[in-house]
C-alpha cells in the first residue's frame, strides 16, 4: 500500500515524498487510518518500525482540517521520556508539516527555559515536551492544555521504568476529557495495559514488529571474557577492526564514563552520553557520532532510548542487559532499513545467566567466541552480577561505607509510583 492511499492531505504527502518515502510501515499501515477515524489507539511498536510517523502524520492531518485558533492554543501534545526522544518527535514534526500551515515546538529539561518560553509566547498547534519541563511551565502558567484535541504518549514502558506515573496523571488532568488519545508502547505489560485503562476510551490495539526483525539482519556474535579483560578486548576490536562508528552499552553512568576515558587514552575518540551530562553535552556528543568525528558513542539505556542514528554499523553490549528486552532495543540500532549490521556482547562469567535469557526470548543461540589472551577467568563465579554493581576494572578505593556507596548506582527496582525528573536519562 502506498502513502496516498491513506487518506492523508495533498500538503502531508508532498512532504512525504520530499523524504523520499513510498509506502508505509506495517505500524504506519496499521495505524495512520485509525487515527484518522478520531479512535483511541493503543499501539506496540519498537524502535525501528517508523512509530513515530504513525501518529505524526494522522496528528497534523486532523490538526490541519479544524479551524485554526488565532492564538494557536496547544491543540496537541506528544509527551515523551527523553530529551532525545523529543528532540527526535519534534523534528519528524518540522519535517512533515513543512506545507502546512502549523507551528509546534519542543520542552525538555536540561537547558535555559527562556528560549522554550519565548516560543510558547508565539503560540503552538503542536508542543512535544517531557513531563517535568511541562509541569514547570505549566506551573509558571506559560502554558495551558485546556485545549488539547489529540494526546499522544510515547515510549510508555520507558515512561513507567522511569517513574512518571504520577507526572502522567497530573498532566492529564490539565486536559481536556473529550480529546483522542493515542499511546505507543514497545511492550503490552500489566503495567502498560493498567495504564491505558485509565485514560484510553475504547481503544484499538495494533501491534507491528520491524518488516526485518533483530535475528534477521544482525549478525549476532557473543565474545566469552574475564571481567577484567573486557576493555582492552572491546578497544582491540575497534581498533584491529578499523570500525569507525561504534554505539557501546554500559549498565551505569560511571562505566559508561570509565570505558570513554579509557578510549580515549587508546588514541579512540569517544564520548559518553548519560544522564548525568548537560543537555548542550549530550547534543554536541551525538551531533559528533552521526559527522563521524567521534568514532565511539559510549551510553547506558535510557540515554540512548530515542536516538536516531541511521546505518549504524556496529553496537557493543560492553555489558548485558539485565532485562532482556533491552537487548533487542540495544541491538535494534543497528540493521535498520534493510542494512546489515553487527551486535557483539562481551559476556563475563556472572552474566551467564542474563544471555541464557536473551538467547530464549529471540529464541536462537547466539555464536561464541574466544579471542587469545582474553580468555575467560574458568574460576569466576556465574551467580548474576547485582544491579548497579561496578566492573573490577572500573572499581576505585571506595569512600566510607562501600555498600553504601554500591547502592547509590543500584538500579531502581520497577515501581509505577516512584516519580522521577526528566533530566534522568
Amino acid at each position: 500500500m502506498a502513502f496516498k492511499k491513506l487518506g492523508l492531505s495533498s500538503a502531508l504527502l508532498k512532504a512525504i515524498d520530499k523524504k523520499g518515502y513510498i509506502n508505509p510501515s506495517p505500524i504506519q499501515e496499521k495505524a495512520i487510518p485509525l487515527v484518522l477515524e478520531g479512535k483511541d489507539v493503543l499501539a506496540s511498536a519498537q524502535t525501528g518500525t517508523g512509530k513515530t510517523a504513525g501518529f505524526t502524520l494522522p496528528l497534523l492531518h486532523i490538526l490541519s482540517q479544524g479551524n485554526s485558533l488565532r492564538n494557536r492554543p496547544v491543540r496537541a501534545l506528544v509527551l515523551t521520556p527523553t530529551r532525545e526522544l523529543a528532540a527526535q518527535v519534534y523534528a519528524n514534526v518540522k519535517e512533515y508539516s513543512e506545507f502546512l500551515d502549523l507551528r509546534s515546538a519542543v520542552i525538555f529539561g536540561g537547558v535555559n527555559q527562556k528560549p522554550q518560553i519565548a516560543n510558547l509566547k508565539r503560540g503552538m498547534d503542536v508542543l512535544v515536551a517531557t513531563p517535568g519541563r511541562l509541569l514547570d511551565l505549566h506551573n509558571q502558567r506559560f502554558l495551558s492544555l485546556d485545549k488539547v484535541e489529540i494526546f499522544v504518549l510515547d515510549e510508555a514502558d520507558r515512561m513507567l521504568d522511569m517513574g512518571f506515573l504520577r507526572d502522567i496523571e497530573r498532566v492529564m488532568k490539565l486536559m481536556p476529557e473529550k480529546r483522542q488519545n493515542l499511546m505507543f508502547s514497545a511492550t503490552f505489560s500489566k503495567d502498560i495495559k493498567k495504564l491505558a485503562q485509565g485514560f484510553l476510551r475504547n481503544p484499538v490495539q495494533v501491534e507491528a514488529t520491524p518488516e526485518n526483525t533483530a535475528v534477521e539482519v544482525i549478525q549476532q556474535k557473543v565474545y566469552r571474557v574475564a571481567k577484567g579483560k573486557k576493555t582492552g578486548l572491546v578497544i582491540k576490536l575497534i581498533s584491529e577492526g578499523k570500525w569507525q562508528q561504534v554505539l557501546v552499552f554500559t549498565r551505569t553512568k560511571h562505566g559508561a564514563n570509565n570505558l570513554c576515558k579509557k578510549m580515549i587514552s587508546a588514541g579512540i575518540t569517544a564520548a559518553a552520553i548519560h544522564g548525568n551530562k548537560s543537555q548542550g553535552a549530550r547534543t554536541k556528543a551525538l551531533a559528533g557520532f552521526k559527522s563521524g568525528s567521534v568514532r565511539v558513542l559510549v551510553a547506558t539505556d535510557i540515554a540512548a532510548r530515542g536516538l536516531d542514528i541511521p546505518l549504524l554499523p556496529h553496537v557493543i553490549n560492553f555489558e548485558l542487559p539485565n532485562v532482556s528486552e533491552d537487548y533487542v532495543h540495544r541491538i535494534g540500532r543497528t540493521g535498520r532499513a534493510g542494512a546489515s549490521g553487527e551486535a557483539i556482547s562481551l559476556v563475563s562469567a556472572d552474566e551467564t545467566s542474563y544471555l541464557r535469557d536473551i538467547q530464549k526470548l529471540i529464541g536462537m543461540k547466539i555464536p561464541v567466541e574466544i579471542v587469545e589472551g582474553f580468555e575467560p577467568d574458568p574460576n569466576a563465579s556465574t551467580a548474576p552480577i547485582k544491579q548497579g554493581q561496578r566492573n573490577n576494572q572500573f572499581r576505585s578505593k571506595p569512600k566510607g561505607n562501600s555498600s553504601r556507596n554500591n547502592n547509590k548506582n543500584r538500579r531502581p527496582k520497577h515501581n509505577i509510583n516512584k516519580r522521577s525528573s526528566d533530566t534522568r536519562s
